[in-house]
């Protein structure tokens, strides 16, 4: 049996052609072993201890390259000597960088040029000030016929605004495109470049269940190894460590982990540090100063403690946790965070809480996609004064701010207005109640992240709440016209209590809660006849019973008002079964998604709003016996719940079935007696 060929790698022959055209253009690159600088190797060298591999993270080539408008770019290129190890994708043509279980994909890292120039990137993502990246993977063969080199060349841009993924730039044959004469043209390309919406949307699905995983895994690596922390504790520590190294372009430098020196000396301990940046990041972030008081004080309670800042082994705890917390979630703040990922963070941090404990098992995080869905029903804009009053972790504010920014992008055509109205929307149009302290933290913590809509976060009792501004304002009244809720159902009559407060508040607009449906059935009969005496029921809605995976299974309706009109007795409400959205659920710990669109989910949430807001001809997916249009009597209170009226008059079919079923009956008993007829013969 002849022996299979082995085929020779001829890296180093691609090693020499690629750096002799870097030579040629008098580009001061960098070779594997050499320092590019010190931020850039420090990144390389952190990201390689967190996603292991071999031979660690150093590019055969690296350059640090300038445009005319003076920005930097790290060029980082890898080498291969194989045919075909260019490039490994996935099925959805994005480099494939990660497993199944979302680790690194250490086989195509180790074994592509682009995927390995890729990873590297990603490293400088995660750990340097540099956003914009240019990934190069180049590969090739002697053709057998003549020796010659055959090469081919990979050019990918990574960056904050594709999530870190890459995105292929052109095709090159060689690196003329680096030259100074031509790289201006190149950085003008690779600025045309963006992702269609459905591109995003994938890699945003990608990326929650990559934080999922680190939040998982930060979790159990402190619990298990960190002793002394309390659950309060582990959420103001990632709260803080945030904070610290978001940082603010050109105003306050983000935190290091080689800042903190652990140091016995007062005013330099390891807490005192985190603190002070913390301050410079509130106050260069305009937070009114009550406001920055308040996050001071209850983030000091656990990182001034002894405990914490005391030396071991030349470590601090609180360095030791901080340098957990930046290695798991650093690139998904350094990326941008979207709704998307503070979901995912904060719906895992909430959990850290201990809120399964019997006493609070009412305390539920709302998933992301029915927050959007609140906000679409109560008819969010750009124009909308939006409040809620059981904020949570502000999962809803933040959908009604990334709807009413959505609105004015889409409808402001001038950019300077543009500017103007996003900070009026955040400054002054989202206001949210939150009484539990440590969870107040979170959404204001939430909404400074997303850009900064924490302003009217207050921690207060929404029962006593004055309906006021919370900071700079007052004395003024918030305008609210719309409302958007999901209260904790332990509340008065389920949480109606707060639904009736907060319209009562209000003379126009629409409101949208989700919540157990006993309360439109007769736990509630009070405040709902109340409620209809000043608003308008216009639709309920039964949801899936599993939208709270995790929690006991309980039902619940989205009830949808028109605020400031008495509801009268010939007003048509909407009922809606929507009890098949077209999601599956389930609640495996180890699954890669818990959520699957597994039948039109987008295009069903869609149509149930097109329903609430234009009736019954919209109906494409539904059916009419998950839709129908009735009456409610306003001082009963206790019929808000779908209850479809059924037809028990029969119809002509029913009468020709009837007869047929009749028949086969018939014919089949007499086949039976002609059988036994000719057996007994």
């Amino acid at each position: 049996m002849a022996k299979k060929k082995t085929v020779q790698s001829i890296e180093p022959n691609i090693a020499d052609l690629a750096n002799s055209w870097l030579k040629s253009f008098k580009l001061d690159y960098k070779l594997e072993q050499e320092s590019l600088n010190t931020e850039i190797d420090k990144a390389l060298n952190d990201y390689h201890s967190k996603n292991g591999g071999i031979g660690g993270n150093r590019p055969d080539a690296k350059l640090l390259l300038q445009d005319k408008n003076l920005n930097f770019f790290p060029i980082l290129i890898e080498y291969k000597g194989y045919k075909d190890k260019l490039i490994k994708l996935d099925i959805n043509g994005q480099i494939e960088n990660k497993t199944a279980k979302n680790e690194p994909h250490l086989t195509n890292i180790n074994s592509y040029a682009v995927n390995g120039a890729v990873h590297y990137a990603n490293a400088l993502l995660h750990y340097t000030s540099y956003t914009d990246i240019i990934a190069i993977g180049m590969t090739g063969y002697k053709n057998e016929s003549d020796y010659n080199i055959k090469h081919s060349i990979g050019v990918y841009y990574v960056s904050k605004s594709n999530l870190g993924a890459g995105q292929k730039v052109g095709e090159y044959s060689d690196f003329s495109f680096l030259s100074s004469e031509n790289f201006d043209d190149f950085v003008a390309k690779v600025k045309t470049l963006h992702l269609t919406q459905e591109e995003l949307d994938k890699l945003r699905e990608q990326k929650e269940k990559e934080i999922d995983k680190s939040l998982r895994d930060l979790n159990n690596d402190i619990y298990q190894n960190e002793k002394g922390l309390g659950e309060n504790d582990r959420v103001y520590l990632v709260a803080a460590s945030i904070m610290a190294t978001i940082g603010i372009p050109g105003k306050v430098a983000p935190l290091e982990k080689e800042d903190l020196k652990s140091s016995i000396e007062e005013g330099n301990t390891d807490g005192e540090i985190v603190l002070r940046k913390i301050k410079a990041f509130l106050k260069e972030k305009k937070i009114p100063q009550d406001k920055q008081d308040i996050i001071i004080r209850t983030l000091s309670n656990t990182l001034l403690t002894d405990n914490i800042n005391k030396v071991e082994d030349g470590e601090t705890q609180l360095k030791r946790v901080f340098t957990k917390i930046v290695d798991d979630l650093g690139i998904y703040y350094k990326i941008g965070l979207s709704t998307d990922f503070t979901g995912k963070l904060f719906n895992e941090m909430y959990s850290w809480l201990g809120f399964t404990q019997d006493k609070l098992n009412d305390v539920v995080l709302t998933p992301s996609y029915i927050s959007t869905l609140l906000v679409k029903l109560a008819r969010v804009n750009k124009d909308s004064y939006v409040w809620d009053f059981a904020t949570g972790s502000a999962g809803l504010l933040v959908s009604a701010m990334n709807e009413m920014l959505n609105d004015a992008k889409d409808t402001i055509t001038s950019p300077e207005e543009l500017v103007q109205k996003e900070i009026k929307i955040k400054a002054e149009q989202l206001l949210g109640l939150e009484v539990l302290s440590n969870v107040y933290m979170l959404a204001v913590l939430n909404m400074i992240m997303m850009g900064d809509g924490s302003s009217n976060i207050l921690n207060k009792d929404s029962l006593k709440f004055d309906g006021k501004y919370g900071f700079g304002r007052t004395d003024e009244i918030f305008p609210a016209d719309a409302f958007i809720l999901n209260p904790p159902y332990s509340a008065s009559g389920n949480g109606m209590i707060f639904v009736e407060k907060a319209l009562q508040m209000m003379n126009k607009g629409y409101a949208a809660i989700i919540i157990q449906n006993s309360a439109g059935s007769g736990k509630a009969k009070d405040y709902n006849i109340n409620i209809l005496k000043q608003n308008t029921l216009i639709a309920s809605i039964k949801m899936p019973i599993d939208i709270f995976v995790g929690k006991a299974s309980v039902q619940t309706n989205i009830y949808v008002f028109k605020v400031g009109e008495k509801h009268h007795k010939d007003e048509i409400v909407k009922f809606i079964d929507f009890s098949k959205d077209g999601y599956s659920r389930s609640n495996r710990k180890k699954a890669s998604s818990n959520l699957k669109d597994t039948d039109r989910a987008k295009e069903r949430y869609q149509e149930l709003v097109n329903l609430v807001r234009f009736g019954k001809s919209k109906l494409k997916i539904f059916s009419e016996k998950e839709y129908y249009e009735s009456t409610i009597n306003p001082n009963d209170g206790a019929d808000w719940n779908y209850n479809p009226i059924i037809d028990t008059k029969p119809t002509l079919e029913d009468f020709k079935k009837t007869i047929n079923d009749y028949l086969s009956w018939e014919i089949s008993q007499l086949l039976k007696y002609q059988g036994k007829k000719q057996e007994g013969k």
